[in-house]
């Protein structure tokens, strides 16, 4: 018998696998580890990309330049202090980040529309659930 760990992998890969968005851009799991952190947290430096990912500052500012040169990221001044540059997100970065880490909305929309309300709300709780304790783990 699958422990509940092993069993809530299998339904989220399961989940991902058939309800992903068809990929367009050639990109690595590094740089979308790298979007995924500048889009939740708050003032990320390279230092910080280079910490997350275990790996030297030179690598990380390698994988900046290249996502800079690809349009997925920029760098700004923080404007409280001049010294500290922080990456953000550009709009196609934020559009190519959607499309590699989310659910396709119509194929949800679909599988919804098949589901009763008691179903949706039942899911939606859990996920929200799942959502909120792992923010804490963090």
């Amino acid at each position: 018998m699958k422990s509940n760990v092993s069993l809530f992998n299998q339904y989220w890969t399961d989940i991902y696998f058939h309800l992903h968005y068809s990929h367009q851009e050639k990109i690595s799991h590094q740089a979308i580890r790298i979007l995924q952190l500048i889009d939740k947290k708050q003032e990320i430096n390279v230092n910080n990309i280079a910490s997350h990912l275990d790996i030297s500052h030179n690598t990380a500012s390698e994988h900046i330049k290249r996502m800079i040169n690809k349009k997925y990221i920029l760098k700004q001044r923080n404007p409280l202090d001049e010294r500290k540059v922080i990456l953000n997100l550009t709009d196609y970065g934020k559009e190519v980040l959607h499309r590699n880490t989310s659910l396709d909305e119509l194929k949800l929309k679909k599988l919804l529309e098949q589901l009763d309300e008691n179903e949706k709300r039942t899911i939606e709780s859990a996920l929200k659930l799942l959502s909120e304790r792992a923010k804490e783990c963090m």
